[in-house]
């Protein structure tokens, strides 16, 4: 991910089967098309779908005690194949592929060794469920800026900026406090996540490069087709060695395989989502709606699975968000971006006094009862088992 501005990779979560490789000039040609819903649709559907994604692969690999992390990451991409080409058939959805020079060379020195970068965050992204709570790992995954950032500069893609390096790293700060915090640390899943960050940032800055020539303007779904038959072989070839010799058939009817076809399908529906995001919203829009949504996994997976979070867990991971928005906009753009809000504010409540009132009790109310809610598995286990029992009973346990 670059500082200015990049679209978030979701694993089939880490995230995480996406893929942000997006030119920007693929974007202007998106904005000129007329958005058929207000873009708050749109948001609310990349939201929503990837928080599914994670929140889904999290109960399929721990709770529903799936135990393949590669499987499931290879029939993800399998999956992913078999629409894009589809879609390349039978829809104009894949038009774009038509105009990306791609030949043999090309496929085999660039591609390739990005989709041997993405199958590896993939695999090490998903080992992570294993391990470590939903909590925590969108937690780490708050330093995948850094990361990339490391991986410019190694990559001889940018100098060397230490003013820059400053700038992130109150990020690092706050991880390394969320990490002292968190309850139930495994040193493996830590590493497993860790590595995940390391093979992203790379695959990212790489798709940069394979970016930065005109030749090779691909959207999402673009960067898909090309990149998910390679990357489902390779992690195809790993499973073949790890995991498909453990497997049985009653692993999979004790899953379901209409829930394993629906996991599969919201994964890939999240790539398509990604497409309509970046053509209807601004890079403002997305850092800040990416930091929502990682708050409410937090919460989710507080709620959900009764994930403790300490209080210095809670601040350390606040003071890292605070460093990513900073990051990301930097100083004059949260400025001018704050400027303009306020005053937006005052006109709005010069019209309409009494609304503003309203909104301003609704919000803290909201914000409150959030709060609370998301503690409650803390403070009060037995109450929040009590609710799930109410409303039908949700997967419950500890990570």
């Amino acid at each position: 991910m670059t500082a200015d501005g990049e679209k978030v990779r979701a694993s089939g979560e880490t995230p995480r089967e996406i893929l942000p490789t997006v030119n920007p000039a693929v974007e202007k040609q998106q904005e000129a098309s007329k958005a058929a819903f207000h873009p708050a649709v749109y948001v609310s559907v990349w939201i929503t779908l990837s928080s599914a994604v994670i929140l889904f692969n999290k109960h399929l690999l721990d709770y529903a005690n799936f135990r393949f992390p590669v499987i499931l990451t290879t029939w993800h991409l399998t999956f992913a194949t078999i629409m894009t080409q589809l879609l390349a058939r039978f829809t104009t959805v894949l038009d774009g592929r038509k105009s990306v020079k791609m030949t043999g060379r090309v496929y085999l020195r660039a591609i390739v060794p990005i989709g041997l970068m993405f199958s590896l965050s993939l695999i090490c992204g998903n080992m992570t469920y294993l391990y470590l709570s939903v909590a925590f790992i969108q937690m780490l995954k708050a330093t995948t800026p850094v990361a990339v950032l490391l991986a410019t500069w190694g990559m001889g893609m940018a100098p060397v900026n230490y003013k820059t390096l400053a700038n992130v790293s109150i990020i690092v700060i706050g991880v390394v406090i969320a990490s002292f915090g968190e309850i139930k640390f495994v040193l493996v899943g830590f590493l497993f996540q860790l590595g995940g960050i390391v093979f992203e940032a790379t695959r990212l800055v790489m798709v940069q490069r394979l970016l930065s020539s005109a030749e090779y303007k691909m959207d999402p779904m673009v960067s898909l087709y090309y990149f998910a038959p390679v990357c489902a072989v390779m992690n195809g070839l790993v499973s073949l060695f790890l995991e498909v010799p453990h497997l049985t058939m009653d692993h999979i009817y004790g899953v379901g395989i209409w829930v394993l076809l629906a996991n599969a399908m919201v994964a890939f529906l999240l790539n398509v989502s990604v497409v309509f995001l970046i053509g209807k919203t601004s890079s403002l829009v997305m850092t800040l709606c990416g930091v929502l949504k990682d708050i409410l996994l937090v919460a989710a997976s507080m709620f959900i699975w009764n994930t403790p979070v300490s209080g210095l867990q809670f601040f350390g991971y606040s003071l890292a968000l605070v460093g990513l928005v900073y990051y990301k906009l930097g100083g004059d753009k949260i400025r001018e971006y704050t400027g303009q809000a306020n005053r937006a504010w005052a006109e709005y409540g010069s019209n309409n006094p009494a609304r503003r009132k309203f909104i301003i009790i609704g919000a803290g109310a909201l914000i409150f009862f959030l709060f609370v809610g998301s503690m409650a598995p803390s403070y009060a286990p037995e109450q929040v088992d009590r609710v799930k029992t109410m409303l039908g009973g949700v997967t419950a346990g500890n990570a």
